[in-house]
């Protein structure tokens, strides 16, 4: 039984697209650069200085200049500039209420991730929400994870009891490198090919599905 459910923020709890592509057309404004929301949508999900440095191929001086224009929007507007996907809340009570464990597992810095989930008024459904520095490390989400599942106190002995739940595949990697089953979901900025690709265990269609899903599981 997964007694414990771990959950990305962006794009699994939360439809945070209108914040980060705001933040990103700043941070990408300062080196002339003026992307389409399709091609910014790359950004969500994974670690944003390795998406500067390897999407964008800019250097460390480039990428602290960009992440540091991104922090400065986002911090102040951005985060908020966000909302709920419909039936997660009602997700979220149905787990707690069938005894499920649940925390957050983000790249995004931890005390943003705090901030999101306290505005929403979520952050009362789990046990812990664990994030990045805000200097960014610790944002590779199989550390993440692992993170997550030490302030659960748990090991990997404990792997087969925790399902990772995301929608991008960086989380489906996370996961695996931890030993952890993935369940991604359709709703939010991955794709089928992308979690086949990555080797997702299940794939779920809708926040009702996932409830049903995760509480079964």
């Amino acid at each position: 039984m997964k007694d414990y459910i771990f959950f990305d923020l962006d794009g699994t709890l939360t439809d945070s697209q209108e914040g980060i592509l705001n933040s990103l057309r700043i941070s990408l404004a300062l080196f002339g650069i003026n992307l389409t929301d399709d091609e910014m949508r790359v950004f969500i999900g994974p670690p944003l200085k390795e998406s500067f440095s390897k999407t964008m191929r800019f250097s460390p001086e480039q990428t602290e200049k960009a992440v540091a224009a991104f922090h400065e929007y986002y911090e102040s507007k951005g985060l908020f500039e966000n909302r709920v996907y419909d039936g997660i809340p009602a997700v979220l009570e149905l787990l707690k209420n069938a005894g499920k464990h649940l925390a957050v597992a983000t790249s995004k810095p931890e005390i943003l991730a705090v901030r999101i989930l306290e505005h929403f008024e979520l952050a009362h459904y789990f046990d812990f929400i664990c994030g990045s520095n805000i200097d960014e490390t610790r944002s590779d989400k199989a550390e993440v994870i692992a993170y997550t599942m030490q302030k659960c106190g748990l090991t990997k002995k404990d792997a087969d009891r925790i399902i990772m739940t995301g929608d991008r595949r960086n989380d489906i990697d996370g996961a695996h490198k931890n030993g952890i089953q993935a369940a991604a979901v359709l709703y939010g900025y991955g794709n089928q090919e992308e979690f086949l690709n990555a080797g997702a265990d299940y794939i779920i269609k809708t926040a009702e599905e996932l409830g049903t899903f995760l509480k079964n599981s």
